[in-house]
């Protein structure tokens, strides 16, 4: 059990790439994906984005979680929203409490401010998911949810949503209504064309700007660290 316990460990810190070798190719990739995003911002703010993919395990959580990392070490006050009300991880990669948290800021249970967890990355803090509810999507377009995304736009410069998957549940797209931009996140060898496909389709509807996509798991030539690719 105490093996078990060390490898899940191990495998959380090293989605933190982020963090633990901010000089890796790896991160040096996440900081190309950030200046990408404000180079699409120009005319239009582009401060809350949603980050999901079009089937699970296709590595959005730790594409959102190394984001919201080198936007703090570029020195914007981030906030990272667990929106995954069905299989959140936010809490899990981050080791933070999850005993209240957007749900519980939802129904009224508690404030944004008292939910809000700090992190030892300055600049940035973290929204877990909180206690799981019968109903994540009536929760994420209620008023409650806009009113709470209003508020935290008056203390952060950037906030980043982690999302279930487009085509499990319309959680994403309910969230990408309050956004400004979303990005989709495949994986390479995985992802399927067509599912890919139809994520954008079901996200171009919505208020928030299709920004892009995140390829991960790219294979690149023998001795080359690089994994991650963002396409326009």
């Amino acid at each position: 059990m105490a093996k078990k316990k060390k490898q899940t460990r191990n495998t959380t810190m090293r989605h933190l790439i982020t963090k633990l070798n901010p000089k890796s190719p790896i991160s040096e990739q996440y900081r190309t994906i950030r200046t990408n995003l404000q180079f699409s911002s120009i005319d239009d703010e582009m401060k809350k984005i949603l980050v999901t993919s079009s089937a699970p395990a296709e590595g959005k959580s730790s594409t959102v979680a190394n984001l919201a990392i080198v936007f703090a070490q570029q020195g914007k006050k981030v906030l990272l929203v667990d929106g995954d009300m069905r299989k959140p991880t936010v809490h899990y990669t981050f080791r933070v409490d999850n005993r209240r948290g957007l749900s519980s800021v939802l129904v009224g249970e508690t404030t944004l401010e008292d939910s809000i967890n700090k992190t030892d990355i300055p600049e940035l803090d973290i929204l877990t998911c909180g206690p799981i509810p019968p109903n994540p999507s009536e929760l994420l377009g209620s008023k409650a949810m806009q009113r709470v995304v209003d508020r935290a736009c008056e203390y952060y410069d950037m906030i980043l949503f982690d999302t279930p998957p487009v085509l499990a549940v319309t959680d994403a797209q309910i969230l990408a209504n309050v956004c400004d931009g979303s990005i989709l996140v495949l994986r390479s060898k995985q992802t399927d064309y067509e599912a890919a496909q139809k994520a954008r389709d079901l996200l171009q509807p919505a208020k928030a700007k299709l920004l892009g996509a995140v390829l991960n798991d790219r294979e690149m030539k023998k001795g080359s660290d690089y994994h991650y690719y963002y396409g326009g």
